[in-house]
């Protein structure tokens, strides 16, 4: 795996739709996207090729937020989200550009996630170990709504 990447898969049990959806969602992503610790507030979100959104996290318990926004590259319902994002900090230069393809599978939906061009100042594996507690957080949103 080249530095500054993370690639991570996960079956979920529920659509493809309701993933993508997920994704796009201003009020579901502020649920599950910030890791173990943080809060997450949704300042735009323009859900469509072309369209932006802004974002930030705050870490619960020292109260230290950080911004970031990016651009919606690909949206193909149900099957592939495609999007940049940029820090604000200047201190975390540089464009990540996240690829994320869903699957149905006999059991639900093969989601597979790959975010590139990881700042250098982030370690990669903490990245990583970012993006496996928001994909749990995810998992217990979509699993909880079957109906």
């Amino acid at each position: 795996m080249p530095p500054g990447t993370v690639r991570l898969h996960r079956v979920i049990r529920t659509t493809p739709e309701r993933i993508y959806q997920a994704f796009l969602s201003p009020q579901a992503m502020a649920k599950w996207l910030p890791p173990h610790g943080f809060t997450a507030t949704v300042h735009e979100m323009d859900a469509r090729v072309g369209g932006h959104y802004r974002m930030s996290f705050t870490d619960f318990a020292s109260g230290h937020s950080h911004s970031f926004g990016g651009e919606y590259l690909e949206l193909v319902p149900g099957e592939r989200l495609r999007y940049t994002a940029q820090f604000d900090d200047p201190q975390l230069p540089g464009q990540m550009t996240t690829t994320v393809r869903l699957t149905g599978v006999s059991c639900g939906t093969l989601m597979e996630v790959e975010q590139g061009g990881i700042p250098f100042a982030i370690p990669v594996e903490a990245c990583h170990l970012g993006w496996q507690e928001s994909v749990q957080l995810l998992t217990l949103l979509l699993e909880g709504c079957q109906g």
